[in-house]
């Protein structure tokens, strides 16, 4: 992982600065479809949509992938998510999931049917696919 700090990167500590970001960046890829292996507008996979939000958001040059980036960072217990946290869901035996936790259970990321939307930790398909969280910290 590597910093690409900018003067209009947003501190990760700050967690209303992170959400209003977040919430930012929803709002420019609301309605965007899942594409795998996309990387614009025009489609984009979870992993690349995490890639895209940290590298513009906060200034972060994250893996590309969801099995290189569930390395980065250190890891969270659920009653401790702090809104920019990555979550890591297992949706098959061989698939991964990646999305950013905003607040109140809520996450973002990128769905094989609805494209970027917000879903909640407390669904049971996601409660059930749930892994790990892990925090990333600018340098």
């Amino acid at each position: 992982m590597r910093s690409m700090r900018s003067g209009s990167a947003v501190d990760l500590g700050d967690a209303p600065q992170v959400k209003r970001a977040l919430y930012q960046q929803y709002r420019q890829w609301q309605g965007t479809p899942y594409k795998y292996g996309g990387m614009d507008r025009d489609g984009v996979d979870c992993s690349a949509f995490v890639y895209i939000t940290y590298r513009t958001r906060f200034g972060l040059e994250l893996p590309r992938s969801t099995d290189d980036q569930i390395n980065v960072g250190t890891d969270v217990t659920g009653r401790k998510l702090r809104p920019g946290d990555l979550l890591f869901f297992n949706t098959s035996f061989f698939d991964r999931h990646v999305g950013i936790y905003l607040e109140n259970r809520n996450f973002l990321h990128a769905s094989k049917e609805k494209g970027i939307i917000i879903s909640s930790l407390d669904n049971e398909y996601w409660r059930s696919k749930f892994r790990i969280a892990k925090r990333l910290q600018q340098e």
